[in-house]
């Protein structure tokens, strides 16, 4: 549409309708019309997607719907057995799939992973910044003082760093393809509630980060969109994450967890095993692709306490302790 002003050169006028000349109004909706139709992924057929964290759980989930979809699909994970299985399965099934072993704290291997994706495939449309950690039992407490610095050190690599390596190792990419694309990060209902310090931390700044390069994107006129996924209770093996725990975090001692915060590990592993199936998240996150729908909330019975948050905040209320709801109460 040579010639014509694009939907972002008009943003600034978008917010003053009134001053704009009728046939200015009319051109606005119509280049605004063909700008939404062309930018939004309703074919998803041979789309290329990247999930970390693929070989289990919510990874796991959106990486078979994806395949379910049409979609070529790039595994990443860094449990290799498990990623091997996962390929496996899918490659017998029928899949266009491909692995690539990534450690999603390291730079350059998220930078890897986008080479070995373009030299595959050629292209990436849909990256899903899946990989995490939860449940940690470093020094056997849990809260944020006596929690050591690696367990810190380790929980922001890669529930964070994580989420900033895939940005910065695929988003320019997709940015220079200027075709429609789409980036999924994982964070969790923690990231809309306080659940989790350590968890909880990670997970705000992946929510606060996703809605920043949301509007960094739209301010820039760019074609990528981005989602940000807050799940709650999901089955997954999250909450035996310390099998993956690198050398360098290694735990020290063989301090054994207070009883409450036992317990309250206890209850979490059992509303996990009783939660959401992934293959159920993975649909929810390929209808939230295809609406270019920001935040993916997958459990909408929580949706009250994220309220309830809310209102403290504009209220200028402290923090209340509120029990969450379980599994259990919701089934019941």
């Amino acid at each position: 549409m040579r010639g014509f002003p694009t939907l972002h050169s008009l943003y600034g006028m978008a917010i003053r309708p009134n001053r704009l000349p009728l046939r200015m109004e009319l051109l606005y909706i119509r280049v605004g019309s063909l700008h939404f139709l062309e930018l939004q992924m309703k074919d998803f057929k041979d789309k290329v997607a990247v999930v970390t964290g693929a070989a289990s759980g919510i990874g796991r989930g959106m990486a078979e719907t994806f395949v379910a979809a049409g979609m070529k699909v790039v595994l990443s994970d860094i449990e290799q057995r498990p990623l091997e299985e996962t390929t496996r399965l899918l490659l017998a099934a029928g899949a266009d799939v491909h692995a690539v072993l990534t450690d999603v704290s390291k730079s350059d291997q998220v930078n890897n992973l986008a080479k070995q994706t373009l030299s595959k495939y050629g292209a990436v449309h849909v990256l899903c910044n899946n990989a995490g950690i939860g449940g940690l039992s470093g020094d056997g407490n849990g809260t944020s003082w006596t929690s050591s610095l690696d367990d810190w050190h380790w929980i922001l690599g890669v529930n964070l760093m994580g989420v900033v390596h895939g940005i910065r190792s695929f988003l320019p990419i997709m940015i220079e393809q200027d075709t429609e694309a789409h980036i999924v990060n994982t964070a969790s209902l923690a990231g809309l509630i306080a659940a989790g310090t350590l968890y909880g931390t990670s997970k705000f700044a992946v929510v606060g980060l996703s809605e920043n390069v949301y509007l960094e994107l739209q301010r820039g006129g760019f074609k990528p969109k981005v989602s940000v996924l807050c799940p709650s209770f999901v089955d997954t093996n999250i909450m035996n994450s310390n099998r993956n725990r690198p050398a360098e975090f290694a735990i020290e001692t063989s301090a054994h967890a207070e009883p409450v915060a036992a317990a309250m590990r206890e209850w979490v592993t059992e509303q996990c095993k009783r939660g959401l199936s992934p293959r159920a998240v993975g649909e929810q996150v390929l209808a939230a692709i295809r609406d270019e729908r920001f935040y993916i909330l997958t459990h909408p019975e929580f949706n009250p306490i994220i309220e309830l948050r809310m209102k403290d905040i504009l209220s200028g209320a402290n923090p209340t302790l509120r029990p969450p709801p379980s599994v259990a109460a919701r089934d019941g």
